[in-house]
């Protein structure tokens, strides 16, 4: 039997009396959620099933036609990988309403759902997205540690199996292209898309000039920002847009983008495991909190909280994280937090904006500085973060 880690999602209190869309990148681990720790369903289908899948097509209401011959007027229907079948969700609206049955949906694409006529049952089913591995789940096994993250990511399947991570990740963007793109017809430039896939793994993290990034890439701009809309829509990138609410400076308009799993993003980068010493060290540690801090605010239900980043429009302030109007984050690798790192949110702190600025680091213990600015060890913050010590609700 397969290992399985326990996630910190916990889905079944609402699923007593709501139908969830349970959203998330491909082996983000939503089929083994549903069946480790869902309650047993009254009726189970996985819609990447071909068989199952081409009797559907054949026949568009045998979800209506099972339901009633089984006589289902209550209990849990779980359809895993709907959005292969959109046109599904009229027959779930129509069960919603007309029984007690709750329906569990996975998927893997929003754009595949919005696009297939149906606008996710239009607030009848709450919709929670599955992430990555996070801290409280695996904090204590043994090979926990940066080097490890940023070698196997953070899928279940990658981390639990670090020997066979590396060709495991190397598959991953073949399994994307096929299931997500190709199977779908999404883009007309395959090699195209491809080139730009590499390319946007190895700006993850960075501002996005779409004008200047298609002008390098050699297609539209118009191109360019669909390709990002799939990704967005196909759960692959998270989009941190810049903070606007400073008055003493201008700031940036351009928004980073960075990929759902650190492992994922140096593996379509065709990067290899970084050493400490170098840029992209840093890079996929910036990366690994950003998975963090937008699972933890997805996971706490915090839906009027927004992540951000500060950058003036001149690029000679930034500041990695804003979390709403209280909270400045920078994300430093080094061991030893100097004066000169302090920089820029210390003149972040001159818009007497936020109530809290902390530095993420290597240092081995937190320390709070004169100023009010708290120094935190990664795993001592990501401790803090997920005890709620550090976004207050």
């Amino acid at each position: 039997m397969k290992e399985y880690i326990k996630r910190y999602i916990d889905l079944n209190k609402i699923l007593e009396r709501k139908s969830v869309f349970l959203l998330g990148p491909r082996l983000c681990g939503k089929s083994m959620y549903a069946k480790n720790e869902i309650r047993k369903p009254v009726l189970y289908w996985n819609l990447l099933s071909n068989t199952l899948y081409y009797r559907i097509i054949q026949n568009p209401a045998l979800l209506e036609q099972t339901l009633l011959a089984e006589g289902l007027k209550d209990g849990l229907v779980v359809i895993d990988e709907i959005q292969r079948v959109p046109t599904l969700l009229y027959t779930v609206h129509q069960f919603i309403e007309d029984t007690n049955l709750v329906f569990l949906m996975t998927g893997s694409s929003v754009r595949k759902l919005k696009t297939g006529g149906v606008n996710l049952l239009g607030g009848r089913a709450l919709e929670k997205r599955l992430h990555p591995l996070v801290y409280p789940e695996i904090k204590d096994r043994p090979y926990y540690t940066l080097e490890n993250i940023f070698k196997t990511g953070l899928l279940p399947e990658m981390f639990l199996h670090p020997y066979d991570a590396e060709e495991a990740l190397n598959a991953y963007e073949g399994l994307y292209l096929e299931t997500e793109i190709q199977l779908e017809n999404e883009v007309n430039d395959l090699p195209g898309f491809i080139n730009f896939l590499e390319k946007a793994a190895l700006s993850n993290g960075q501002q996005i000039n779409f004008s200047a990034f298609a002008s390098d890439l050699g297609v539209s701009r118009n191109a360019l920002k669909t390709w990002y809309k799939i990704l967005l829509d196909t759960l692959m990138i998270n989009e941190i847009k810049p903070y606007g609410k400073t008055k003493k400076r201008k700031e940036t308009s351009f928004s980073r983008f960075y990929f759902f799993d650190v492992g994922i993003a140096r593996s379509l980068a065709k990067m290899n495991v970084p050493t400490e010493t170098m840029c992209e060290y840093g890079t996929l540690f910036e990366t690994y909190i950003a998975m963090e801090l937008r699972a933890y605010i997805d996971y706490s239900n915090l839906y009027n909280t927004e992540l951000t980043y500060y950058r003036t429009s001149d690029g000679k302030r930034e500041v990695d994280f804003i979390v709403g109007d209280d909270i400045a984050i920078e994300v430093k690798t080094t061991k030893s937090v100097t004066d000169r790192d302090l920089a820029n949110l210390r003149e972040l702190k001159e818009e007497n904006i936020f109530s809290a600025f902390i530095v993420v680091c290597r240092e081995e213990n937190p320390r709070m500085l004169s100023d009010g600015i708290l120094i935190l060890p990664w795993k001592n913050f990501l401790e803090r973060l997920w005890k709620g010590e550090i976004i207050k609700e």
